[in-house]
């Protein structure tokens, strides 16, 4: 269900719907059967509001039609495939990306999108391969640079490259593509050492991207927060499901919620279902009185990436505010809350170009705010559950001792050891996460502690860590 223009958005940004997930101006067409009444370039547009809204089935239906109407329209097999890459259908994103590299062998968004589709399969090689043929073919295409720095570790050998994107920058680029570029050489920076020049270049990537996210509403995500409490005590629904395949990793974005889902997807009974995009518009449904049969929707979605697997993880982040409409549903359900120490945590956000721009993520005061209401929102789950259905995992604890904190997610989601679970940046698993990079490194402890290099920036964030930023 899309809120109203005015309404606030269910995504958990606290925007008002027209200014985040809905800030493509257009309305998109509802279902299919509308779509069919446009031409392909209409179906084409349509495709792309309804990605820019978060409902990637349905703009994979419209891109689906947009084919039907002009099979030669190579944008048209680009946005299916990515439609279908956000929905976990790896397999098919990669045959709709073959088709549209049919259609042009070498279009530089086909190419940079199938190496992503490789990153994703954790097949780096492949994924490099391809972006630098697209530096060759069109050295002036700005994602290929993004692309390339965010799946490896920059160097300062890396002089192409690094040439390459600062002459980019003088250009006209479109906002994207700047942003993108911004982005990609503060983690250059980063990854040499040079923590000012970092930083220098993180802020002013955000500062640009303030422009595609639209301005974050304190006050409204403070109100939404107020109405969850108000509204949800865990209390069980009518009809609610006994299903235990669920487990939920929830927490922060940035804070080992990847991390504790490839290391549990690893095990040969459990599997990954991703970020599975259902309850932020189901706590809209229930909280309007419109009851839905909340768990057969959303188990028919997880049986559909694992039909027989004994345990399915979904580790969309912010189901940390729906855990109490989660546990009503699914009381027998386990949660497992990842905790990150909030300055790594909030450094880490600030530091990442996420596919949709979120509105407190850009800005570190913004975010100081979004992590408070964090607290608030489990400080209050932590009252009303029964201890028995939440874990609290410290991330640099899973990170230093894998081993201890592994046996004990497996032992609360009731599944046997199996050390296939400390192999798990082996699974050739596909992951869509922006740390589809890190969870295929051997597990370390270099990211512990990482706000330091960069504490004479941090005043914002002061509220959340007092004794650490003096």
């Amino acid at each position: 269900m899309k809120p109203g223009r005015n309404e606030p958005c269910s995504c958990g940004s606290g925007q008002k719907f027209k200014h985040c997930c809905g800030r493509l101006e257009a309305a998109p067409v509802a279902g299919l059967a509308a779509a069919e009444l446009g031409t392909a370039e209409d179906l084409l547009n349509n495709g792309r509001r309804l990605l820019g809204s978060r409902r990637p089935r349905l703009a994979a239906d419209s891109f689906r039609a947009a084919i039907s109407r002009q099979p030669n329209d190579l944008a048209a097999y680009l946005g299916l495939a990515t439609a279908q890459r956000i929905l976990g259908l790896i397999s098919d994103a990669e045959s709709t990306c073959e088709q549209a590299l049919t259609l042009d062998p070498r279009s530089p968004g086909a190419l940079v999108l199938r190496g992503e589709l490789h990153t994703d399969r954790g097949q780096f090689e492949q994924a490099h391969e391809l972006f630098e043929r697209v530096r060759t073919v069109n050295p002036r295409y700005a994602p290929a640079y993004t692309s390339i720095a965010f799946h490896r570790r920059m160097q300062r050998a890396d002089v192409s490259w690094f040439d390459g994107a600062q002459s980019l920058l003088k250009e006209t680029l479109s906002l994207s593509d700047e942003v993108g570029l911004r982005y990609a050489l503060g983690k250059y920076f980063d990854d040499v050492g040079a923590y000012d020049d970092a930083f220098d270049s993180y802020d002013r990537a955000n500062e640009l991207n303030k422009r595609r996210a639209g301005k974050y509403d304190e006050a409204y995500l403070t109100s939404h927060v107020a109405r969850i409490i108000d509204q949800c005590d865990g209390s069980p629904m009518a009809g609610a499901s006994d299903a235990e395949e669920p487990v939920f990793i929830i927490g922060m974005p940035r804070s080992g919620t990847s991390l504790a889902e490839q290391i549990l997807a690893s095990h040969p009974a459990a599997s990954g279902a991703g970020e599975v995009i259902f309850w932020e518009r189901a706590f809209e449904l229930v909280s309007q009185g419109a009851r839905v049969n909340l768990a057969q929707d959303y188990l028919h979605r997880l049986h559909a990436r694992a039909p027989s697997a004994l345990r399915i993880t979904d580790k969309m982040p912010a189901n940390f505010f729906y855990v109490g409409l989660i546990h009503s549903v699914f009381p027998r359900a386990r949660i497992i809350h990842m905790q990150r120490h909030p300055l790594d945590t909030c450094l880490s956000i600030y530091f990442q170009s996420f596919f949709d721009p979120t509105p407190y993520a850009n800005d570190l005061s913004s975010l100081a705010h979004y992590y408070q209401q964090y607290q608030r929102i489990m400080a209050h789950w932590r009252r009303v559950l029964p201890s028995h259905v939440l874990l609290e995992v410290p991330y640099e604890g899973l990170v230093q001792d894998p081993e201890l904190w592994t046996r004990r997610m497996l032992e609360f989601i009731g599944l046997p050891w199996d050390p296939a679970c400390l192999q798990f940046h082996r699974s050739d698993r596909a992951v869509i996460t922006a740390s589809r990079w890190q969870v295929r490194q051997k597990i370390n402890a270099g990211s512990v502690g990482r706000w330091r290099n960069y504490a004479k920036h941090l005043a914002p964030l002061r509220s959340l860590a007092p004794e650490d930023l003096q």
